[in-house]
């Protein structure tokens, strides 16, 4: 059977996005296009690939399987075109980012945007994101997460110094209600958590004392994922909450908070921008790498 490289291409969309419409808009073609070649790659192949709903699209068992196997290469694929690319030497073309939403040195409007200025021939797609998954295998040229979650097979380039995480509340709230002097007091106060996503058990805030690691699960009041509505609820007097230093410094400098338990808040690697270890960066990633080592 002579593979059709062109649907297998248009099926590994399909699975990164779990979305015909979204395909078809990142293709530059219809719907029906994408719904008639995913069709006929299920018809020459003899075997069900997608599920489709009305709301959904989602892998067969057959999908997965082929998806996990043609995935690395087309990313191969896309690596050699960008490396031919290369000998042009210009930047330019899509480039793909899932970001973490708490990298806050990079996700600052200034960094991105002089970037953008600077390398107008380069697109740039950005997903903000805590989910954690292989950005390979999904499309993405790069991800930019904290460096004790990037795979070791990954190349990773240092965005910022150390980073560390602090508790924090409302000046208001400390006169009202006090603050833990230990981070196991925290049961005993009304927190603001945060999640990843929905369904998923809140996160426990991690410490350290004398050089021993541990966290605490502190049945937060309000969970949310999001971090902007976490520093309004605890500028507002809602609670205790917990996340990057850098992200409450403003509203620390503004007086609104107040850091607490910084003698249990150490200091650890910070974020990387991360990528697949290939012989040939595209231009447009190598054009990123060298604007944030001139940044850094």
């Amino acid at each position: 059977m002579e593979p059709d490289l062109n649907a297998l291409a248009v099926f590994a969309l399909v699975a990164e996005e779990r979305n015909f419409r979204a395909a078809a808009d990142r293709l530059g073609v219809t719907r029906s296009a994408v719904s008639q070649t995913i069709r006929r790659l299920e018809e020459t192949l003899g075997i069900a690939l997608v599920q489709r709903t009305t709301r959904s699209v989602s892998l067969t068992e057959a999908g997965e399987r082929l998806h996990a196997e043609v995935a690395p290469a087309i990313a191969d694929m896309r690596a050699a075109l960008d490396g031919t690319e290369a000998l042009r030497g210009r930047p330019r073309g899509l480039l793909r980012l899932a970001v973490s939403s708490i990298a806050e040195h990079f996700l600052s409007g200034r960094f991105l945007a002089d970037f953008a200025d600077a390398n107008p021939e380069v697109q740039l797609d950005i997903t903000v994101t805590d989910a954690e998954f292989d950005i390979v295998a999904a499309g993405y040229d790069a991800g930019v997460r904290l460096g004790e979650v990037i795979e070791q097979d990954m190349i990773a380039v240092p965005i910022a110094g150390e980073e560390r995480q602090l508790a924090v509340c409302a000046p208001d709230f400390r006169a009202r209600f006090g603050v833990p002097s230990h981070p196991s007091e925290l049961a005993s106060f009304r927190c603001i958590g945060w999640r990843p996503a929905p369904n998923v058990v809140p996160y426990r805030w991690e410490f350290a004392d004398g050089g021993k690691e541990f966290s605490v699960a502190v049945a937060p009041e309000i969970t949310t994922n999001d971090m902007a509505l976490m520093i309004k609820l605890a500028v507002a007097g809602a609670g205790i909450t917990f996340g990057m230093e850098a992200s409450f410094r403003p509203a620390i400098a503004r007086g609104e908070l107040v850091a607490i338990l910084e003698d249990y808040c150490p200091c650890f690697a910070g974020f990387y921008l991360y990528y697949p270890s290939r012989r040939n960066v595209a231009p447009k990633l190598r054009a990123l790498i060298e604007h944030l080592r001139r940044r850094a």
